[in-house]
């Protein structure tokens, strides 16, 4: 019994489904999938009941899930106990607006979990850093970019409006409609580039930073606005999201960093970056 199978079964516990599991651990499903029925036949019983919304613990999976934490916190306390001290490493890293709470307190954590003594400093890009968190469209001359994330966009709506009831929305549809404008975004600048040659003008309300008090303002009623199809996103109730008729936008979003003199206290995060990259199915290597 490994002990990677031990964490994948944690994960895979806490979270209530495979991907979920594999999207914590930054790993393919199949990885985690394996690794379960690895630790299933091992033990000569089953842990979690399949089902077509994720997975369920069994009485079994109920008694190994506090031992597999406890082997888990022992492991942590053991390689605590016998690492060398080591020097602090500064890393300054530029974060871009609106990259999401969640997957970026998940992403940070594990870097930090991971980094050795690693002293994290957040900046905006713009200001000196060791790499920046960026869209992959804004990557500087002498910078390498590991993608990490590829995140398409819709148009959230508040629920209700008449405009859900169409079959079909195009940019025609925004004329006039009440928008909620969030700047810097690569997304809405694209979305204005689109507007402009449509010759279509929407009625901005409020122009705003991050996406979460944006779908604040249209769970209220204020306007429209466009965001990414983040999970999280598409399962709120108070928010409608549909696509813009002929109208296909996403940016990449990674790690950019120089292609000379990099930081060694980067490699962990760019490590991390690839297995998130991987685990969505696209895997392309950093350039």
């Amino acid at each position: 019994m490994d002990v990677r199978s031990l964490r994948y079964f944690i994960a895979a516990f806490e979270g209530g489904s495979i991907s979920a599991a594999a999207r914590r651990c930054h790993v393919a499903q199949p990885s985690i999938s394996a690794a379960l029925s690895q630790l299933e036949e091992q033990l000569g019983t089953p842990l979690f009941e399949r089902h077509r919304r994720g997975i369920t613990p069994t009485e079994e999976g109920q008694r190994l899930y506090p031992l597999a934490q406890k082997v888990s916190e022992d492991l942590q306390t053991i390689t605590r106990l016998f690492r060398r001290p080591s020097p602090v490493m500064p890393v300054r890293l530029g974060l871009m607006r609106s990259l999401g709470a969640n997957r970026m307190t998940t992403l940070l954590k594990e870097y930090i979990g991971q980094g050795d003594n690693l002293a994290l400093t957040l900046v905006n890009p713009e200001e000196p850093c060791d790499a920046r968190l960026i869209g992959e469209q804004e990557l500087a001359t002498q910078e390498a970019f590991q993608p990490i994330w590829h995140d398409s966009y819709r148009l959230a709506l508040p629920g209700g409006p008449p405009l859900l009831l169409k079959g079909r929305i195009t940019l025609d549809d925004l004329e006039g409609l009440p928008f909620i404008w969030r700047h810097p975004c690569a997304a809405m600048e694209q979305l204005a580039d689109a507007l402009n040659e449509a010759g279509v003008r929407c009625q901005v309300r409020a122009r705003l930073r991050t996406i979460e008090y944006t779908l604040g303002l249209v769970a209220a009623g204020i306007g429209a606005s466009l965001v990414p199809t983040w999970p999280e996103i598409l399962a709120r109730h108070d928010v409608q999201c549909r696509p813009l008729e002929g109208l296909d936008i996403h940016q990449t979003i990674g790690v950019a960093y120089p292609t000379r003199g990099a930081t060694p206290a980067l490699a962990p995060l760019l490590a991390l970056g690839q297995q998130a990259w991987e685990a969505s199915g696209r895997g392309a290597p950093a350039r």
